[in-house]
């Protein structure tokens, strides 16, 4: 049996080793364990009289440690003990580079296991196992009935629902015209195998806008918009073939199964882009998040090819998506957003083709926030939730106009509209809350004792109409964090650990550096974020946040917001007419009614 000398090189400092004796022990090896403050001569003279076959120090302190190692090297050679006897080093104050510097046969860092220990001590190559296989891709959708828990805000929604799907029925636009081409012609295995798609360009490139048909027809791109190089192609496959073979996939929950962590990217080259990604599920990400450039969203149609754009927000091709889809673990779930722009339909329609899991629709935030014309939103809005179902993607309803001020009942008014019109038409809607220090929140005070009790309130009043999943986000802790990282960070995990203790599904965050980065965001800052919100999950554990009684009013005085918000737009007969009407968010809250794609709806 190997026996296995343990010394730390330290005055104090012995707690790892002593883990790692008792882990040894358990393991079947005779340990003996020395006390600290022991000089390198006491520590070599047990060595002597125990003869192990293998000495472990440990050292905490950094101050003196290439000196105080060399010097235990030396004498140990001197002594003659190397003949017979292995040496490891391992510690807080080691680095494996020293240690082969230093002559010893192994050094360990932080984050050592038992196994690798006993791979040293019985002379086999350590194989590090990864931990893609422990995780598993979840449906957020999954237990949820959709019933309704209120009745008089279904009957309002029931006939809002009504009046938006006899409105929409005979209508038309331009992007639901490239969603039927694109459903119906671009057949994604014949491109994917590279035979083509047929004559679907030349029929595509007449419904799009000026950008577009000038790409199809001179090849002319976006300003700042390049295709990639072979050579810049050749070195993304070959740096994802490097890092799949070295990454595991963390997970971030301590103890509870949720809720599951989302994270964004959207740099402008999907290279980056992956890059970002590999790094949020290295480091515990449950889901990422593709959004799409601002000037995308009001254009009409979609460029095609390997493209990467310098400015936020990544270009939407089928090159892009589907090489970001392919460099994906099996575990990580996928949103495509496409809830906000002249191409929604068509997004949703690729998104599925590709291998998306999620999209993101919302009929209001996309009128009065995104600057999409209510008509063409609602159309659009209507068949991409057709297709949604099609494509067997759940789709959140983000509530984001509340940042231009609108107030929370009447954004969630307009979510639980589009929620109910998801439902008859046969989607899964995923409900999302702002969780953020709105200007709704600033005015009225409504934080101005702590940050649990009004987001408390929001998830209460919703899970009191509808039993639907719940997915706080667009991130969480918006107008909350400054530009310190330590505080963005922070106030991040805070905000996750409150939507653990309300039991929602999932959680979107933020980068450190998202709201303040001047420029691209960071993968020190995406790693900052989620190793924060999973020491925020350790901590808590199983326990929970309580919120003040403040909670259940402002719930209530939510719920009685919606109502009545919902009886002005039953009363006006005409959503569209009530999105402009400010009904859903006027322009005194912030709100004013999208310009692109006006009078772009025609009749079928």
């Amino acid at each position: 049996m190997n026996k296995v000398l343990l010394a730390p090189l330290d005055p104090v400092h012995d707690i790892g080793l002593k883990l790692m004796a008792r882990s040894l022990s358990e393991a079947g090896y005779e340990t003996v364990l020395l006390p600290p403050d022991l000089t390198a001569e006491e520590i070599l003279e047990q060595a002597m009289r125990h003869n192990p076959s293998v000495l472990l120090l440990s050292r905490t302190l950094g101050y003196g440690v290439a000196e105080t190692l060399a010097r235990m090297v030396d004498l140990a050679d001197a002594a003659g003990l190397r003949e017979n006897m292995k040496i490891g080093v391992g510690g807080m104050a080691i680095r494996t580079e020293l240690a082969a510097e230093l002559g010893f046969d192994a050094g360990f860092g932080q984050g050592t296991t038992v196994e690798q220990v006993i791979c040293f001590i019985e002379g086999r190559e350590y194989q590090p196992t990864t931990n893609r296989s422990q995780k598993v891709k979840r449906n957020l959708t999954a237990g949820y009935d959709y019933a309704w828990n209120h009745a008089r805000i279904e009957k309002k929604i029931d006939n809002i629902t009504d009046q938006i799907l006899d409105w929409t029925r005979h209508k038309t636009s331009p992007g639901v015209e490239r969603a039927k081409l694109r459903e119906s012609a671009w057949d994604v295995e014949l491109w994917r195998a590279r035979l083509g798609v047929g004559d679907f360009h030349r029929h595509y490139a007449p419904l799009c806008g000026e950008l577009p048909r000038n790409f199809f027809s001179q090849g002319l791109l976006h300003p700042k918009t390049r295709r990639f190089s072979h050579d810049e192609v050749q070195k993304l496959e070959q740096y994802l073939v490097e890092t799949k073979a070295r990454m595991s996939v963390r997970s971030l929950q301590h103890k509870r199964k949720g809720p599951l962590i989302f994270n964004q990217y959207g740099t402008g080259c999907p290279f980056m882009d992956i890059g970002h990604i590999l790094a949020s599920e290295a480091w515990g990400a449950d889901g990422v998040i593709h959004f799409d450039p601002s000037w995308g969203a009001r254009t009409e149609g979609l460029l095609d090819g390997f493209l990467t754009h310098q400015e936020d927000g990544t270009v939407i091709t089928p090159a892009n998506l589907n090489r970001i889809f392919l460099a994906l673990e099996p575990s990580t779930l996928w949103q495509v957003r496409a809830h906000r722009g002249l191409n929604t339909p068509e997004t949703v329609v690729l998104a599925g083709k590709i291998g998306a899991d999620l999209t993101k629709i919302n009929l209001c935030y996309g009128s009065l926030a995104a600057g999409t014309d209510p008509a063409r939103m609602t159309v659009d809005g209507v068949h991409s939730m057709r297709y949604a179902k099609q494509y067997n993607m759940p789709f959140d309803v983000v509530t984001n106009e509340e940042l231009s001020g609108v107030p929370a009942h009447k954004a969630f008014a307009g979510m639980l509209i589009v929620a109910g019109l998801a439902l008859k038409l046969g989607a899964r809607p995923i409900l999302q809350p702002l969780f953020a220090c709105s200007p709704e929140v600033i005015i009225k005070d409504l934080m101005e004792d702590n940050y649990i009790d009004f987001n408390a309130a929001k998830v209460k009043a919703l899970r009191s109409v509808i039993n639907a999943p719940v997915w706080p986000g667009a991130p969480v802790g918006f107008l909350t964090h400054t530009e310190d990282r330590v505080q963005s960070a922070m106030t991040t995990a805070l905000h996750a650990c409150l939507a653990a203790s309300l039991n929602v599904d999932a959680v979107s965050i933020a980068s450190t550096d998202e709201a303040y980065s001047g420029g691209p965001i960071s993968v020190p800052a995406k790693i900052d974020t989620l190793r924060a919100v999973q020491e925020g999950f350790r901590f808590f554990g199983q326990a929970n946040i309580a919120p003040t009684a403040a909670a259940e009013l402002w719930a209530e005085e939510l719920i009685a917001g919606i109502e009545k918000t919902l009886a002005k737009v039953q009363d006006c007969g005409d959503f569209v007419a009530a999105l402009h009407a400010g009904h859903l968010g006027s322009r005194q809250d912030g709100a004013t009614p999208g310009r692109a794609g006006k009078d772009s709806v025609t009749a079928i």
